[in-house]
This record gives C-alpha cells, structure tokens and sequence, in this order.
C-alpha cells in the first residue's frame, strides 16, 4: 500500500505526540484501592490522567515509571479508595431544584413519622416567608408515612393553617398534591370542572364536593398558572444548588427525566444549554422529554442532540401513578384499605401511548416509561414488544423502565427478551417497605418489588436510582439498600431477600450499568484506558465493608474530566 507524504507525515506527528504524552501525565492516583468496575472487576495500585482521559491503570511502579513528569500532580490515596464517579440514572433535576430549593421541603426520611399536626407547624412557621401576594407552596407529604397511617391532607386541614394564603403541597411521590380552598378559588377549579387529560383527577368526595386532593400532574396545572413564577436566576441558581448536592454524593453524571415537565420545553432546554455554556455544572446530564409537554411527534430537538457534557437521548412517559401513593396501576386490588376494590388507573389508553411512543421510537428516540404497577408494567412491555417487532437487535435500543415495582417473574422475563433495562427506585424497600408489606400490597406482591435477583438470574441488567425529589441523591445508599433489603420502620425485617444482589452487582448498577442505559457507557462507568477521568474518592472500600455500613461511608472528593469539583 503506498503511503502519501501528508499521510506519513501525520503518522509520525501522531506518534511523536503519544511518545511525548507517555512522559506527561497531568494526574496519577495512587496508596489506596483503585477500584475500576471493569470487566474483569480489576482493582488496580495507580491510574495516571492526562487531558480529563484515563491514559494508564496498572501497578504503581509501571505507572509511576511512564506516566509521571516534574509537572505531574501525584495524589497519594493514604488507603482511601478510588471508584467510578457515580451514575444516577433517575433523577429530576428541575423539579428537585423548585420543590427542595425554592419551597418548603416538608420531606422526612427518618423516625418517628410526622403526623397531621407536626406538618401543620412546619407550614403556619413557614407563612412568615411567603410575600404578599404570593403562595404557599412545598413538598414532601406522604401519608403511608405519617401517623396515623394514610393521615392524608384535605382542603379543610389545609385551611387551619391559612385561609389567606393560597397553599399547594405536593406528596413526596410527586404524583398527588393537596390544596386549601383559597388556591382552589384562584385556580378557578370548581365541583363542575371536569378532570383534565393525561391521568389527571380533582378528587372529589361522596356528595361530589372537591377535597383539596390532586392526582398526577396534570391536575396541577390550574394552581401552578397561578402561582408567581420564580426569576430565571433563581431558577438557574436552584438548579445549580442541586447539581452541588449531587456531586457531594459522588454522582458525576444524571439523567433529567422530565424536561419540560414544568416550565416548557424549549425553556427549560435553553436553561440547561445556558448553564452549560458557563461550564456552571459539575456533573454531565442526559435529558429526557417529557412527552406531555409535546404534541406527538413534535419536538424542536433532535435525538440525540448534545455533546458529553448535556445531551438530549429520550422521551418519558409516565404510565401510571404513585404504588405508595394507591395510584398505580395494578392487576389486582390494593390490600388497603381492607376489602378494597380500587386497583389503581392507567393515565392512557394502549392505542394512545402506542402511537406516541412509536411517533418518537421511529425517529430513534430512546423510551423510558415509568410503570410502577404490572398492570402498566403490561402496558410498556405490550408497547415496546410491537415497537421491537423485527429488531434483530433490540437491546441496541435500550428501551427503559422506570420502577418496575408490583411485577411477576414472566414481565422480568419478557422484558429481558427485549433487552429492557428497568431501574429501581430501590427506597421503595427501605422507606416504603414496612408500608408495602404490611397494608399496601400485602407479602407476597411486596417481596417482589424491585426484582434486582430475578433480573440477574435472567442474564438482564437493571440499576438503582432515587428518583429524587422521591427520595435522596445517594448512591451508596443504594448499594445498602439493595444488598440488605432492609425495611426502615421497626421491627426491621428483610424485604424479599432473594431478589438482593452482591455489592459487586450494586456497585456496577450505580457505575457501568447506568452509564449503559444512558447511552454513557464509552465514555464513563468504570475506569479504563481512553474513558473520561469522572471519579470519586471514597473513605472505604465498598468491596470490603460490611452491606449495611456502605451507606456511611464518606465521599471524600469528586472529579469530572480529571478536575476535583466537590470536596467533602
């Protein structure tokens, strides 16, 4: 083959440069475990960084020996240990930012539970800040963790806290909100206005009377038109706060998982370019839309559309309502109350989400559906088994599903088939757990929630997540989470147990699992030769630390693109 002179002369520039690199690396780690989630699960002594890219993992000597110049920053772990940064698969940055930064977080994730009265303190000491004219608004709620069981907020509770102010509370689950009768008058919602579209419900009780209770977001959309908006920097500096907190927790890449969901997609896409552009984010976001907010179809970005730092990869949609919340849909009743009937609803009719999911799926959109119920767990797997017909591949397509919580071993089969990868809000185990098995679902549904084992055992991948505001940011709580199976409330029991993991399996659903289902895989998740250096300095060995201790483990520092951004 003859070689032209350009041609020969790039060659050897290309050479000279990696000859030159060798000697210069900008980083090298080493003195502590270096845990690399490759696939062979390698832990490895030194990892040498050059340009934001891994160049070297291997011993210390070899490493040191070709990588380390007088310029080299040398980072002595002194026996902490090295990992993948941290993937979060789930997460809603957006609305985490408004609920947690911009209102009244009302959320309580440890003993003992609220009850109506400590919630009604929290909000009458919270009306001191409210401006005139302004709302009352927060999140958090959730009555399957309040005492009395299901003590749920009406109108008229509502109403002893203010009748001045209008007040909107949203349930931790993000699927069910509450309202006094002040935000009822200025919504111009009445006993006569009919539900709106897309699973929506202004509850009403027997004699046909509004309760103050909203049922997925739709229903919200009257109060939030009225409620003043927060200023683009507030917004922009809320957002910001969240990614902070993220990366305190060793998450170097998240997933948005409704963009558009509150502000308008075009908007919200233009706020996240904006902090971008100012290199104001200290983790990488994958943002998917949220398809209520389009006409089907319809969209002004194109999939795919971004680079390493913000790229837009899919749509969501969100079939079914809260498992917690008795909103999601189930093929067979509640457990709760007793000798209920109620087994939940579907937000669409399987013509509809069909031909909107296909409109999307054909112009190569990823699809994440949320299905917490089997009987949406049906509706998802029936949709993408005929979105798959013909695919010789349809793991290329990595079709998502968000929860997968009340499920039967043949969905986990049927989704494996079709290279479905599911991710658990694995919190349904340890706050909600207790809940589940004992009023909610009963025994033998709630020890199959989040059926991590069963997907193993079936050659599948899955991954963990928060669904943050729905519970906190916090991967290696996670791994405790998932590896113990341990409900919160007393007496603690283990919920499921065969559907645990090994740390090995957590870990990787929190590293290289996720990164595959954010399409991240070739760039980030496990620490490897030519991956961006995205990485996270932990006080302990994960490997080497009993289950339920993970969770306490300190992240000491986060790096993205071989650059320390969060120190703890």
């Amino acid at each position: 083959m003859k070689i032209s002179p350009k041609l020969l002369s790039a060659l050897l520039m290309a050479q000279c440069a990696v000859t030159f690199a060798k000697g210069n690396a900008d980083t090298i780690f080493f003195g502590g475990p270096i845990v690399t989630v490759n696939a062979k699960n390698e832990e490895v002594q030194a990892l040498a960084v050059q340009n934001g890219k891994i160049v070297a993992v291997g011993t210390k000597d070899a490493v040191i020996k070709e990588w380390q110049a007088d310029s080299t920053k040398v980072v002595d772990l002194k026996g902490q240990t090295l990992m993948p940064g941290f993937v979060e698969p789930h997460v809603h940055i957006m609305v985490t930012s408004v609920f947690e930064g911009l209102g009244l977080n009302l959320s309580n994730f440890t003993l003992p539970y609220d009850t109506k009265e400590t919630l009604a303190q929290k909000m009458k000491a919270a009306l001191k800040d409210v401006p005139a004219g302004g709302w009352l608004f927060g999140f958090g709620v959730d009555p399957s963790r309040t005492t009395p069981f299901m003590a749920e907020l009406t109108a008229d509770d509502l109403d002893k806290v203010s009748k001045e102010v209008p007040i909107f509370i949203v349930n931790q689950s993000g699927h069910i909100g509450y309202v006094n009768h002040k935000a009822i008058e200025l919504a111009g919602v009445t006993d006569q206005t009919p539900n709106p579209a897309g699973g929506g419900v202004f509850v009403k009780d027997a004699k046909g009377k509004l309760t103050g209770k909203l049922v997925e977001p739709p229903s919200y959309l009257p109060f939030m038109a009225k409620m003043p908006a927060p200023t683009e920097a507030q917004l922009m500096g809320a957002i910001q706060g969240t990614m902070k907190k993220m990366s305190s927790t060793g998450v170097t890449t998240a997933s948005e998982m409704s963009v558009g969901g509150n502000f308008g997609v075009d908007k919200e896409v233009a706020i996240y370019r904006s902090i971008f552009a100012k290199n104001a984010s200290p983790i990488r976001v994958r943002g998917y839309l949220f398809s209520e907010s389009m006409p089907t179809g319809k969209t002004t970005i194109k999939p795919n559309e971004g680079d390493d730092q913000l790229r837009f990869i899919g749509i969501k949609y969100i079939s079914d309502g809260s498992t917690q919340g008795l909103t999601a849909a189930l093929n067979a009743p509640y457990t709760y109350p007793k000798n209920s009937t109620w087994s939940g609803a579907l937000n669409f009719k399987d013509v509809e989400i069909y031909a909107s999911m296909k409109s999307f799926f054909d112009q190569g959109w990823q699809l994440s559906t949320h299905a917490n119920g089997d009987k949406a767990i049906d509706q998802t797997l029936a949709s993408y088994t005929k979105l798959l017909a013909g695919n010789a591949k349809p793991q290329d397509r990595r079709l998502r599903m968000e929860h997968f919580t009340v499920n039967n071993e043949s969905q986990v089969k049927q989704a494996v088939k079709l290279g479905v990868v599911p991710s658990f809000t694995i919190g349904h185990v340890d706050y909600w757990g207790a809940a589940f098995n004992n009023h909610i679902i009963g025994p033998d549904r709630a020890k199959r929630i989040d059926p991590a084992g069963d997907f193993k055992r079936a050659g599948g991948k899955f991954t963990l997540h928060s669904d943050s505001p729905v519970s906190n940011v916090g991967p290696l709580n996670y791994i405790s989470e998932e590896v113990t199976r341990q409900w919160q409330l007393p007496p603690q029991k283990v919920l499921g147990p065969d559907q645990a993991v090994s740390v090995d399996d957590a870990i990787r659903a929190i590293t290289i699992d996720a990164a595959y289902q954010l399409f991240a895989d070739n760039i980030v998740g496990s620490l490897e030769v030519g991956k961006q250096a995205d990485l996270v300095i932990l006080e302990k060995n994960p490997r080497q630390t009993p289950p339920a201790d993970i969770r306490n483990i300190k992240v000491k520092s986060t790096w993205v693109d071989g650059k320390q951004v969060n120190a703890n």
